[in-house]
Parts: C-alpha cells; structure tokens; sequence
C-alpha cells in the first residue's frame, strides 16, 4: 500500500544492512558492524556525523536483522518513564534494541536509569548525535558503548538512493514513472548536502509537486519528466555546498580558521556565513575559540578572553541571532596583532616529553611526603619564592637532562608581548648565570 502519510525517506528505510546507503567502512562485507550482526554479538554503540547520513537507517537495519524489538526515544523530548517501559519491554522479551536520538542531551536521571541496563544487555543501545560524542556524551556512557563515526555520503551514494526511491513501487515512486533530467538529479545531489533524508522528500515534493500541475492542465500523461526548473522550484533547503569527497565541511571550517589567521576579515565574514545558513553552531564555536588561542594568543589575551564570552553568548542565544555576537569577535581577531609563540612552546613541550626517556624531577621540587625530600634539611630543599620576597629565586626546576632547554620563544608582536619577552628573557638570564655560577 502507498503510505502518502508518511515522507519518502521514512518510506525507503532499509530493513537490512545490505539496503543502508554509503557507510561501507562499517556495514560493508566483514566490517565491524556487519560481524557483529552475524555472529549475534551486538553490543551499545553510539552513531555521530551529520544529518541525514544514516545513522537512523543502520539501527533499523540492526533490529531488522537480529529480530530484536526495536524502539526510538528522543533522549531530550522523552521522558524517564517512556525509558522505563522500553526497560520493561526487554526484561519480558529478553533484549530490545534502543535507538535514543540525541543522546547528548541525556540527561543525569535518565543516565543513571540506562547504566545498568546496558551493563546487563537488557536494552542494547544505539545512540545517535551530530555532535563529537567524545565531548558531547558523558564518559559513564561512552564507557560503555562503542563509538563509531558515520562518514559524509558521497554523490554516487545519493545518486543510487534517488534511483532506488524512483524505482521502488511500494513504499517508493515507482508507480508514478518518473525520470530526472541530469541537470535536476545534479541540483537534488549538490542541494542536499549529503542529507539523504532531506534528498529523499525534496525528491517527492518534485514529483508530487509537478504531477499536480500537470493534471491541472491536462498535461499529465501517466509519465513525468523532472525538469532543472521544477527542481529548484522543489528543493527547499539551504545548505554550504557538498562534494563527492564529502569534505566541504571541514575545507569551509579550515577557511574560516586560515582566514581569521590571516588577517582578513572579509573572508573570515563570508565563510562564517556559510557556516551559519549551514546551522553548525557548535563547529564556528569551537573553531573561534581554538584559532583566538593559537593564533591571537599573547599578542592580545584580551580578545582572547572576549572571544570565551563571545562564544558563551552566542551559545547561549543560539542562531540566527548569534551570527551578530559572532561577527564581533572575528572582526576583532582579524584586526588583531598574531602571536602563536605560546601553541609553538607547547607543541615542542610535547614532542620533547614524548622522545625524552627517564626524566627526572630535581628533588627540591618533589612532593613533601615523598621519601627522599622528607629527608632534606631545612634550607637544602625547596624554596619558596616569597619568603624572599622575588618573582624569582635562584634553584633549579628543570631535570638535569633538560637543564639548557629553551621551549618558549616571545614575538614581541604587541606591546603586551613585548613586555612578556623582556621579562622571559631577564629570567632567563638570570636563570643561566645561576647555572654558570653553579657549575
């Protein structure tokens, strides 16, 4: 029966993972998921990428598959006690698979609920988030599920999902005898973003859409040909463009991060506006507040710090309005005098630690209830540097394998960090006629 009711891409939902569009590292022949369906071994997992990617469509897949119950909450609309009937559905049946969307927004009674019954498989659960679940998602969750990145849908993977939809003539289009000129298949691919799902109904209000006309003219001849202006007329959706490499997303953030490093502010204001009609909130933030630190830095910590209540803000209001709070701050980080002296030290710091073997730390420096300091003498051991009243004091604090090392080199790009270079550099002087005396 054709379910006019419900969306084209409700409709297409695949029943087995060998339907599931794209996702090949995952569902492909001898690959994780697909093993673990086989050998009847599932396990929690937690599903993040982007919208419309399937990650719906692989949880469907698993239930259609193993035959389990399967059941779809919403972890910030739903309530406890829809949880507690799924749980109570699993203890009868023995194990119900969960797709929970929007697991980031679980909340602490709704976490403490699920924790032990996904210890004992009661529920299995398949989380679903657009957002990194390794920042998102609290660690008691995470601990317990595997985690998976779905990755963007190439244009080959769209083009055969539209056929599929065409064809099908039960819960797809096949009965309407449709075809797509290449010039509107290439606006529904480009259009949608990767979205399969937002593909998929732009698809049918096309169709739809233009057979209605057509019968109201008298046009309609029980075949339709879908033409570029009838799909433009159709797709109702605006998104940053997507590629067959499904990398848009990360080349659109790199040029806003490189544009912002690179002084202008033109650029950094018009790839901040692909960002915002594209919705990823969260990325700008993150990707601001990284580029103020790395690339900003000592050359003027203030707008570093503004930058924080930028983001906090704009978080806090939330789109389309936060595009204005946005705006401010990378019109000031773009005018702003650059510094990354202190990522380039900490880089270094890293590496050096990293290739650096049996590392000791002066004895002076040790805990006070570490056995050996407790046996230092009072005035052989630490110093405190204000009981003498200094910003420094003569002692060692590097380990004698790393006693020269210098990680720390100061532009002097402003004049705050000029003033932080004059004061490193007079400590370290200091520091090595200290070493010279010693020595």
């Amino acid at each position: 029966m054709y379910k006019k009711m419900q969306p084209l891409a409700y409709r297409m939902r695949p029943h087995s993972l060998t339907d599931v569009v794209g996702q090949q590292h995952l569902i492909g022949p001898g690959k994780i998921i697909t093993r673990m369906v086989e050998a009847k071994l599932l396990s929690s997992m937690i599903l993040y990428g982007q919208p419309g990617i399937g990650k719906t469509s692989i949880a469907t897949a698993i239930a259609g598959a193993t035959k389990y119950a399967f059941r779809k909450l919403n972890a910030a609309t739903d309530s406890k006690k829809d949880l507690q009937i799924v749980a109570e559905e699993g203890k009868m049946s023995g194990t119900v698979i969960l797709l929970l969307d929007e697991i980031q927004r679980l909340d602490k009674s709704k976490q403490d609920f699920l924790l032990p019954l996904l210890e004992s498989g009661q529920i299995i659960l398949i989380g679903a988030t657009t957002e990194n679940p390794y920042i998102a998602i609290s660690p008691a969750i995470r601990s317990r599920c595997q985690i998976f990145e779905l990755k963007p849908l190439q244009s080959e993977d769209i083009s055969k999902a539209i056929d599929h939809a065409l064809l099908d003539p039960i819960n797809g289009l096949g009965k309407e005898n449709v075809t797509l000129t290449p010039e509107a298949r290439n606006i529904l691919i480009q259009k949608g973003n990767g979205d399969l799902r937002s593909t998929l109904n732009a698809l049918e209000l096309a169709v739809l859409s233009t057979k209605q006309e057509l019968m109201q003219t008298n046009q309609y001849h029980n075949k339709l040909t879908i033409s570029e202006s009838e799909m433009l007329n159709s797709v109702q959706f605006k998104s940053y463009n997507f590629d067959s490499n499904g990398d848009s997303h990360y080349n659109l953030l790199s040029a806003f991060q490189k544009s912002i490093r690179g002084s202008d502010t033109d650029a950094a204001l018009f790839y901040l506006a692909e960002l915002c009609l594209a919705g990823d909130l969260k990325s700008i933030c993150r990707r601001l507040l990284v580029t103020a630190y790395e690339d900003i830095g000592l050359a003027n910590p203030a707008a570093c710090s503004r930058t924080t209540l930028a983001v906090q803000a704009a978080e806090a209001v939330g789109l389309p309005e936060a595009k204005i709070i946005l705006a401010n701050s990378i019109i000031e980080l773009c005018t702003s005098p650059k510094s990354n002296s202190a990522y380039l030290a900490i880089n270094q710091a890293i590496d050096l630690v990293a290739n650096t073997k049996d590392i000791d730390i002066p004895l002076s420096l040790k805990d006070a209830h570490f056995k050996g300091a407790a046996k230092l003498k009072h005035g052989q051991g630490y110093k405190y540097p204000h009981d003498f009243n200094k910003d420094w004091i003569a002692q060692q604090y590097l380990p004698d394998q790393l006693i020269n090392t210098i990680l720390f080199k100061p532009k002097g790009n402003s004049k705050f960090e000029e003033a932080i270079k004059a004061q490193y550099l007079k400590l370290k002087d200091l520091q090595t006629k200290n070493l010279n005396k010693s020595n």
